[in-house]
């Protein structure tokens, strides 16, 4: 069990996800155990940032089966995918943590309020509440996000490239936090392409390039003969290959 007592366990079996038909993951199988710190690594295009959709149930399993708590999963997209230019304060968009548990319509409590506040202390940005979102650097911006991730209090956190683009001093502020998050028990998936990161940073990690490489202890994992085998996969990648029959 992870924390608040929700399982954090996610398990595949032979899942397989697509793209308008086309295969984007093949026959991944494997289980994140609850309170595992995993890194998900690959060449562009391997289908990291699909499959951890998947396991947030943003993005239907073909084939197979995706085991993954339905409730009690924060997901952190990558900032490009963000639109900054709503006129939405820090403050508010930290609060949007707590909808998950107080629905979009109810008023926030004092208390609420006060632990949006506390978590953009904790990310370095105490005195930041009314600032739009759209007038932050994209270090400040890749925080604020943090800090909604500490008011929603999943149990599993699920990161697509959260250190892209940002300075290395949010990105080791951001690090700490992710640290205490595995301290605490909670399931932390994260696509990453930093391979030195990684190897300091994370226990586990899983080498995709569109099927499963290496998945296990990060050393071993990373090995050469697994990177390797992983980009010659990727250079043989046909992108006009025919659609899935099954996904019709």
């Amino acid at each position: 069990m992870g924390a608040r007592g929700v399982s954090a366990v996610i398990t595949c079996a032979d899942v397989t996800l697509t793209h308008g038909r086309r295969p984007a993951v093949h026959h991944v199988s494997g289980r994140f155990e609850a309170g595992s710190l995993t890194a998900i690594v690959g060449p562009n295009g391997a289908g990291k940032s699909t499959l951890l959709r998947a396991i947030a149930g943003l993005h239907p399993t073909v084939e197979g089966v995706l085991k993954a708590p339905r409730e009690g999963i924060a997901l952190l997209p990558q900032a490009a995918a963000l639109d900054r230019q709503f006129p939405i304060s820090c403050l508010d968009v930290v609060m949007l943590g707590h909808w998950a548990r107080c629905g979009a319509f109810r008023a926030l409590r004092a208390a609420e309020q006060q632990a949006a506040r506390r978590a953009l202390a904790a990310v370095g940005l105490e005195g930041f509440e009314a600032r739009p979102v759209g007038a932050l650097s994209v270090g400040q911006f890749q925080r604020v996000l943090f800090a909604r991730l500490l008011v929603q209090d999943a149990p599993v956190i699920l990161l697509d490239e959260p250190f892209n683009a940002v300075d290395a001093r949010t990105a080791q502020d951001l690090l700490a936090l992710v640290a205490r998050w595995h301290g605490e028990g909670r399931t932390v998936l994260a696509v990453l392409h930093d391979l030195d990161l990684v190897r300091q940073h994370f226990p586990q990690t899983l080498l995709l390039a569109r099927e499963p490489v290496a998945w296990g202890p990060t050393e071993e994992a990373l090995s050469p003969a697994n990177r390797l085998k992983a980009r010659m996969m990727s250079e043989s990648w046909d992108e006009a290959a025919e659609p899935c029959a099954r996904a019709a």
